[in-house]
């Protein structure tokens, strides 16, 4: 695994046979696990996957380091059917050459099988060294039991674990500054629509509270890459395609040569629980999406837009849904006013306002096909979620946190509010099912973005249950029934609880 990653780290292009474990795992997910290991690790499932494929490969080559000192053979074997495992992985990754995944994968076999043989001090008939005469002294080994040079083991051992952590971090380090490297942009011109600069009273100056528009650095991230592609825009193309009269390519120059707009648009992931925080706004500059669609002429037949991205993740969503005039739907080339950051799509990426993340934001972005919703089920459509993913209403309090103590008196309550596209008239806290009292929300930006809130309370002394609710700009009211994520997001009340001294 070391070797792998080390050679992966230096030789651009060559597979990380763990990454490529994972991108298979991910892959061949059952229905539901998506949902449970997010609200297991939230955006750490990545580092959650990468370490328990470490662990369980390193549990096994234990059971086969074992089973090597009666018989080296079978180690061989072992090796060689796990190296295939990741051969075969490995050549399914898009962005990967085939031959340096066929090198790289021999290269680590050949490096795991030798690491073992020198441990093993393998003799010519293929066995281990044994001692079959009677023990000299009550201290000397049984018969039969192999012949190790304790110290030497020990050091060999040793040697070979620093070795294998510090070939296989610094593989890992280099691997991931280049895929979160950021290749030289081609700049981009100012756009011809901008949006007008923030006002105080597009946000409320409450402590603690989430602000109107979260920086690059703290937006979520959910996608099933576990390690961003690296694309240079200089060679990077798009291609529209499928029910069109025109099939059309375009580069990145291409792009930034159409009229570009900025909007803030609030995005969500399907898997965010009720209270959760994968969900951010941010301001977004790019290309109408209908722009391209009306210079590639779709047919009147096609009722699916499919995202494809370069490491081959599809979403498809309703054509009806970015025609529709009530939104402007964009190829998005930057992220409050900087290139998309590569984890967040870089070169390009699809931002369709009011639907979910796994039906609309490819990331990478390589292809648009026109089609049917008949015809193609994007990635996470038949692991059991919904086809069609509009964002629910929500609301979500961030002041006071969740089992906070607080001094009895004045209390701040405050959070954030949401339904892109449609917008947030009101939002509504309980405490201990009380009576719903009216919060002041924030300036709005636009029905796309979400609002801050917040409501005065006088605490008094004991245990007390906060809820909110909010109102859409149809007048729907969130619904208090409760549901999981899957499959097409959850539902439910935010409610809190803390206690007064």
């Amino acid at each position: 695994m070391a070797v792998a990653e080390l050679i992966a780290g230096v030789v651009s292009g060559a597979p990380s046979l763990i990454l490529a474990i994972g991108a298979l795992v991910i892959d061949l997910q059952p229905p539901g696990a998506k949902d449970v290991v997010v609200s297991l690790f939230g955006t750490n499932d990545k580092l959650a996957l990468n370490v328990l494929i470490v662990v369980v490969a390193l549990v096994i080559a234990a059971a086969v380091g074992i089973a090597a000192s009666r018989d080296i053979g079978r180690a061989t074997w072992a090796f060689s059917a796990f190296g295939l495992v990741a051969l075969v992985a490995a050549l399914r990754e898009p962005l990967i050459a085939p031959v340096l995944s066929v090198i790289t994968t021999v290269v680590a076999v050949a490096a795991g099988l030798g690491a073992l043989r020198l441990l093993l001090e393998r003799l010519g008939d293929g066995s281990v060294s044994t001692r079959t005469a009677a023990p000299a002294t009550p201290g000397a080994r049984l018969a039969g039991m192999p012949d190790w040079d304790r110290r030497g083991f020990l050091v060999r051992s040793g040697a070979l674990a620093g070795g294998a952590i510090l070939a296989g971090g610094v593989g890992r380090l280099l691997l991931d500054r280049r895929a979160l490297t950021l290749p030289p942009a081609v700049a981009l011109p100012r756009p011809a629509v901008t949006v007008a600069p923030l006002t105080p009273a597009q946000s409320l100056p409450v402590p603690g509270i989430t602000p109107i528009v979260v920086p690059n650095d703290h937006f979520y991230r959910i996608d099933t890459a576990l390690l961003p592609p690296h694309v240079d825009a200089a060679g990077w193309s798009m291609k529209v395609s499928g029910m069109v009269d025109h099939p059309l390519t375009l580069t990145y120059a291409d792009l930034t040569t159409m009229p570009l707009f900025e909007q803030y648009i609030t995005i969500q992931c399907v898997s965010n629980e009720v209270g959760g925080d994968l969900v951010g706004n941010a301001k977004w500059t790019g290309v109408h999406l209908r722009d391209v669609l009306a210079a590639a002429g779709v047919q009147a037949g096609a009722t699916q837009l499919v995202g494809r991205s370069v490491d081959g993740f599809t979403a498809g969503f309703p054509t009806a849904h970015a025609m529709d005039t009530v939104r402007d739907p964009m190829i998005a080339l930057a992220m409050n006013d900087e290139p998309l950051p590569v984890i967040h799509g870089y070169p390009a990426r699809l931002i369709i306002p009011g639907l979910y993340g796994y039906v609309s934001a490819t990331k990478w972005l390589a292809a648009i096909e026109m089609t049917t919703l008949e015809a193609f089920d994007g990635y996470w459509i038949p692991l059991g979620w919904s086809k069609l993913g509009p964002i629910l209403t929500q609301s979500r309090i961030d002041v006071p946190r969740n089992g906070q103590s607080l001094k009895a008196g004045p209390v701040t309550i405050a959070g954030v509010a949401w339904a892109p596209d449609r917008g947030i008239s009101k939002v509504e806290v309980s405490v201990d099912q009380g009576t719903w009292l009216t919060c002041t929300l924030s300036g709005p930006i636009s029905k796309a973005v979400w609002v801050q809130w917040q409501v005065p309370w006088t605490a008094t002394p004991g245990r007390h249950s906060i809820e909110v609710r909010a109102t859409d700009g149809t007048g729907a009211v969130q619904t208090a029934d409760v549901t999981p994520p899957a499959p097409d997001g959850a539902r439910g009340h935010h409610t809190i609880n803390v206690s007064v001294g």
